[in-house]
């Protein structure tokens, strides 16, 4: 999940596909990011497509692809006013938007219990700057 710091401050995290066609500008949606996020302080991160929180981290990326495991049956979960569709990964769960005008994911180390807690903190600025488009039914 993290690729060591080096001497260069900030944590360095693992590149995530990013949507060519649909680069967006992400500082807005990570300038009114919450400070904290399921309890834990902001951290300073290298790339300029992702922001996290805590150690482990919570990492928040933007503009990232299509997750390949979603499809029209996916099941998808509602969280502070926004749809996510979840994955489970080695360390945790992978949640990505669903329906809104460009993805974005939040990876959840399985150390913040419950991992929800860390979706509902960064609702409000999903929801601001990723406007919804299709409703998770």
């Amino acid at each position: 999940m993290l690729v060591a710091a080096g001497c260069s401050p900030g944590l360095g995290v693992d590149a995530y596909p990013t949507d060519p066609a649909s680069r967006v500008d992400c500082k807005a949606l990570f300038a009114d990011a919450p400070a904290k996020v399921a309890g834990q302080d902001s951290i300073l991160v290298k790339d300029d497509t992702a922001i996290a929180w805590g150690a482990p981290p919570i990492i928040l990326r933007c503009g990232v692809e299509k997750p390949a495991a979603l499809t029209r049956s996916s099941a998808c979960y509602p969280v502070g006013g926004v749809d996510w569709f979840s994955e489970t990964t080695n360390d945790g769960y992978l949640f990505t938007t669903v329906g809104r005008s460009f993805y974005v994911s939040v990876e959840v180390p399985k150390e913040y219990d419950p991992a929800s807690d860390a979706l509902a903190d960064v609702a409000t600025a999903v929801q601001k700057h990723d406007r919804s488009v299709q409703p998770c039914v």
